[in-house]
């Protein structure tokens, strides 16, 4: 099972290393899934654990080891070269895109805006409902 994660996804996972969302990467890097990246996405995730804000939650050391375990532990594949627009907001035809051209099976967010597009190609899903993806696989 193939799957590309959602920033909102990542860095929850990084500020709540306990959490559901966490359990998700975790299973990635662990290789119950392949974790599928690209360069824009992890620059994108890096942008964010070095905003003030989070690092009032995660040290930059915690952010540093978060980047570079999720670095090890994915797939990296490269940027789509199209990213045509499909919703509301170009961030998340960037997602689409990404998991349309890795072939993934779900795309994990919880992007609400992503869920309620009509045609979901691949599916998006949930960290919790992914999760019971994987449990039940």
């Amino acid at each position: 099972m193939r799957a590309v994660v959602d920033t909102n996804v990542l860095v929850s996972a990084a500020i709540t290393p306990a959490g559901v969302t966490a359990q998700v990467i975790a299973r990635g890097i662990d290789g119950y899934y392949e974790l599928v990246v690209s360069p824009h996405l992890l620059a994108e995730l890096e942008g964010v654990l070095r905003r003030p804000k989070i690092q009032r939650l995660i040290t930059p050391d915690q952010a540093d080891q978060f980047l570079l375990d999720v670095r090890a532990g994915s797939d990296l594949v490269d940027d789509p070269p199209d990213i045509p627009a499909v919703t509301r907001d170009p961030d998340d035809d960037y997602l689409i895109a990404l998991a349309r051209l890795a072939h993934v099976d779900y795309l994990i967010s919880g992007d609400l805006d992503l869920h309620d597009e009509e045609q979901q190609d691949p599916p998006v899903i949930t960290p919790r409902d992914f999760l019971t993806q994987l449990d039940n696989a």
